[in-house]
């Protein structure tokens, strides 16, 4: 892909680095913490090739990012790991942008009245 050379003088160099392979990957999970997915999907609904997903989960389950069981994979419940990685960061900032930031109240509004059956054994 190519940009015209006036985008290329006037745009900040952060604006016109894209996201790595790990932090679409990161940046994908963690829009849909609560979910695991196999890696095809995660390359299809990202558009990357399976070959660098495949790559950016290994380096992420590396860096505690990321966890794996079988053939799925799900982002860390661990909000501090996660903070402290800066392409998540990015990955928020850029999912914000692109799709609005998440309201919780919106998410509370649609939220069930009832527990899931799964939590109901620990309470």
């Amino acid at each position: 892909m190519s940009i015209d050379r006036e985008t290329f003088e006037n745009t900040r160099e952060e604006e016109l680095e894209g996201l790595s392979a790990p932090d679409q990957v990161l940046g994908f999970l963690a829009a849909h913490e609560d979910r695991a997915f196999e890696a095809q999907e995660i390359a299809s609904q990202t558009g990357l090739e399976k070959a660098p997903v495949s790559t950016a989960l290994s380096r992420l389950k590396d860096r505690d990012l990321v966890e794996h069981k079988a053939t799925y994979w799900a982002v860390t419940d661990d909000a501090d790991r996660l903070d402290g990685y800066s392409g998540y960061e990015r990955a928020t900032a850029l999912f914000n942008e692109q799709f609005g930031a998440e309201e919780k109240e919106t998410w509370r509004e649609h939220a069930p009245s009832e527990s899931h059956p799964s939590t109901e054994s620990e309470q």
